[in-house]
């Protein structure tokens, strides 16, 4: 048997046993006990972001492809971002009636950590091809400042 079909029954263990005992104690499971969004991507949390900078924005670039945007919702606070929202399923299939369930659904939050503070009333993003676009300007302490140098 490859290892990888080892781990897939993992996983589906795992979501039994969830699902088995209502997930009672989320409080207490460690957060890096915690299974991520996607089956099988334990190391990775969804959606997938990239995060750049330049002098005058942070930039968030979160793949979400089949989200409805309208179940969307960002928030900035004390140097993060949070991204919340739902990916519906394809159809409403019986678990047992599947051969093969690899397309995650449902509910995610992500939150990331932001490299520098940013003007939280002035955030910008954009749903587009299911990849959601965010502009965070980055404070004014925050921006580089030029010094002038005095000769004497």
């Amino acid at each position: 048997m490859p290892v990888w079909d080892s781990l897939s029954g993992l996983e589906s263990l795992r979501r039994e046993l969830d699902r088995a005992s209502g997930n009672a104690w989320p409080d207490r499971v460690p957060r890096a006990w915690q299974v991520a969004f996607l089956p099988g991507r334990g190391a990775r949390q969804y959606p997938l972001v990239n995060v750049s900078e330049d002098d005058g924005n942070v930039y968030v670039e979160a793949l979400a492809p089949g989200v409805d945007p309208k179940s969307l919702e960002l928030s900035v606070l004390q140097g993060s971002l949070t991204i919340k929202g739902e990916k519906p399923g394809l159809a409403q299939v019986a678990a047992e009636a599947y051969h093969r369930n690899e397309r995650a659904a449902g509910r995610f939050i992500r939150t990331i950590e932001l490299p520098t503070e940013v003007e939280a009333d002035k955030v910008r993003a954009d749903y587009r091809n299911g990849l959601l676009l965010i502009t965070l300007p980055k404070a004014a302490v925050a921006r580089p400042r030029q010094v002038p140098i005095t000769v004497g």
